[in-house]
């Protein structure tokens, strides 16, 4: 049994708690996180993750936990590690656990010059909604690209989608990496492909939704006025990713990594690049090796499918706010963003430039200003950083640093980070009264089951407000607005 790691945990007093190394990890953990919060969250399988993904081969800096941690596979949820990528022959270690199966899962929020007042009937907004986004596990409703279509967008991304009718040229720029990650052979199974092409423009199951929301209060009014946000203004947010196709991806390379570890006493080794991993769901290549590099062209054109499909989902939501909203159903896309990603980044360590492979699962960029990856429009401000938090509370929009990138590779919370898992939640939620609860408070709901409303309500959650003040506190992205939830449609 592995060493307790609260025998090595130290609270830095600053938003941050530090598990110092021991065992098998190569650097130190970082968790965000005070006492008081840690002690509301007492399974210990997240950190343990944590812990484990600390003795990557090449890792440097720190391990790092965002707010919203919980357990996931291999990597907790909420994970950031980087590798340097120059380590050793072949570069440190890229890993799929660390990245996750739902391959950029991300969120874009869309700004509309329109309150509530300018809809005439949130019932029919609603339902319309439901009827026009397809939600739900199976991909059914997917817009209808053929094989070759759907090659050139893994290929090419968010533009690639709005060349075929399928978002706009003006949301590019808004987009992180402007929906685009560079592939070589975009060499995905025939298996992904074929998932991936019942899928466009559908939003998935599980947390995956689309919100209409209100801006609800305002932290900050300077950046908020930047963005062209005000009190009251219609939002409108879409959480999803890579669908089927994105998961097929990650399943054949975790396959294939997973087989060349063997038990070795208390560990996985791969005898050819000589790792040695506490858990099989680690299974790592070197980042410059066949598997490295085949897994990290796969990833990036699953992630230009997750593009682009956001950008379909866009394009949906549009048609209908325009039936329903008319002229004030104009909605402009603030930003997009994901957070299940691997990116080569260049950061400062122990103050050496280093070239690294940052895995964030189930965490977002959070780059400051003055960072060369940023549109214009937020040279000023910071990147907006988008953190849905649940549908019966509400959500934030964060932002980086004015400038000078954050000390956790320039990484912010995703989310409120789940509080219950998924089959705690169906045994001890009533999704039907749920339902009931939330729209006499004005919520409307849309859910394929009861048992979605179940494993997604507000009590599974961790409070996204607490999420938002820890990750300011540890300086890692401010708050600028509150937004409060008046439609969700759900899978």
């Amino acid at each position: 049994m592995s060493e307790d790691w609260r025998a090595h945990l130290i609270d830095e007093g600053d938003g941050t708690m530090r598990i110092k190394a021991h065992g098998n990890m190569k650097v130190d953990a970082r968790m965000i996180t005070t006492p008081e919060h840690l002690a509301k969250h007492a399974d210990d399988r997240g950190p343990e993750q944590l812990v484990n993904s600390a003795s990557l081969p090449g890792i440097v800096g720190e391990a790092w936990a965002m707010a919203d941690w919980h357990y996931g596979y291999g990597f907790p949820i909420g994970g950031v590690v980087a590798t340097d990528i120059d380590s050793g022959e072949l570069g440190g270690a890229i890993s799929p656990g660390g990245v996750g199966f739902d391959i950029n899962c991300g969120v874009r929020v869309m700004a509309l010059d329109a309150t509530i007042e300018d809809i005439p009937n949130l019932k029919k907004l609603a339902g319309r909604l439901a009827g026009r986004v397809p939600a739900g596990a199976s991909g059914k409703g997917g817009l209808d690209i053929t094989p070759q279509q759907l090659e050139q967008i893994i290929s090419g991304g968010a533009s690639v989608a709005a060349e075929l009718g399928f978002g706009l040229d003006e949301d590019i720029p808004n987009i992180e990496s402007q929906g685009y990650l560079e592939t070589v052979n975009a060499n995905i199974s025939q298996r992904a492909k074929e998932r991936g092409l019942r899928a466009l423009g559908t939003l998935g199951s599980g947390n995956h939704f689309l919100e209409i929301q209100t801006v609800g209060s305002i932290v900050d009014e300077e950046t908020a006025k930047q963005w062209g946000l005000y009190e009251n203004q219609l939002l409108a947010m879409i959480h999803s990713g890579s669908r089927g196709l994105g998961h097929q991806v990650c399943t054949d390379h975790v396959r294939g990594l997973e087989q060349r570890y063997k038990k070795k006493d208390n560990l996985w080794v791969d005898e050819e690049w000589g790792y040695e991993l506490p858990d099989r769901q680690l299974a790592a290549a070197p980042f410059y090796s066949k598997q490295g590099m085949d897994y990290f062209d796969a990833m990036n054109a699953a992630a230009n499918f997750a593009f682009a499909n956001r950008a379909a989902l866009a394009t949906r939501l549009r048609t209908v706010l325009n039936l329903e909203l008319g002229v004030n159903g104009e909605a402009r896309t603030l930003y997009d963003v994901a957070h299940n990603i691997a990116k080569k980044e260049t950061h400062i360590i122990n103050g050496s430039s280093c070239q690294c492979c940052v895995h964030r699962k189930g965490a977002t960029r959070a780059f400051a200003g003055d960072h060369p990856d940023i549109a214009n429009s937020f040279k000023t401000t910071g990147q907006p950083v988008l953190v849905p938090g649940d549908m019966g509370t509400g959500s934030w929009i964060m932002a980086g640093p004015k400038s000078g990138q954050n000390h956790a590779f320039a990484s912010s919370c995703h989310g409120a980070g789940r509080a219950l898992s998924r089959s705690q939640a169906r045994r001890t939620i009533d999704g039907k009264a749920l339902k009931m609860e939330l729209e006499n408070s004005g919520i409307r709901v849309h859910a394929s089951t009861a048992n979605v409303l179940s494993e997604e309500a507000p009590s599974a959650y961790k409070d996204v407000d607490e999420v938002i003040a820890i990750t300011n506190a540890a300086g890692l992205a401010r708050p600028v607005v509150r937004l409060n939830p008046i439609a969700v449609i759900k899978g």
